[in-house]
């Protein structure tokens, strides 16, 4: 099962290291910041489609946002 909390701290980590804001994010993936927001904080998970998204604009691998592995290399165009 998706440990939203923790996939929301590491959705949270990427973009504050990259300094963007929630607001950029919520436009990148087409929702509100509100929310960007209940994702970061653990109240709501993203469709596949975003999550694939996220993934490839943070370039980390689906198993890291998901908490599999720590290692966040990306694995895209390997």
């Amino acid at each position: 099962m998706l440990d939203k909390t923790l996939f929301g701290v590491r959705l949270l980590k990427l973009r504050t290291e990259r300094g963007l804001s929630q607001k950029a994010i919520a436009e990148l993936l087409q929702v509100t910041r509100t929310q960007v927001s209940d994702i970061e904080n653990g109240k709501s998970g993203t469709n596949l489609d975003r999550f694939y998204q996220l993934c490839e604009f943070y370039h980390v691998s689906s198993d890291y946002l998901l908490g599999i592995t720590d290692d966040p290399t990306w694995r895209g165009d390997s």
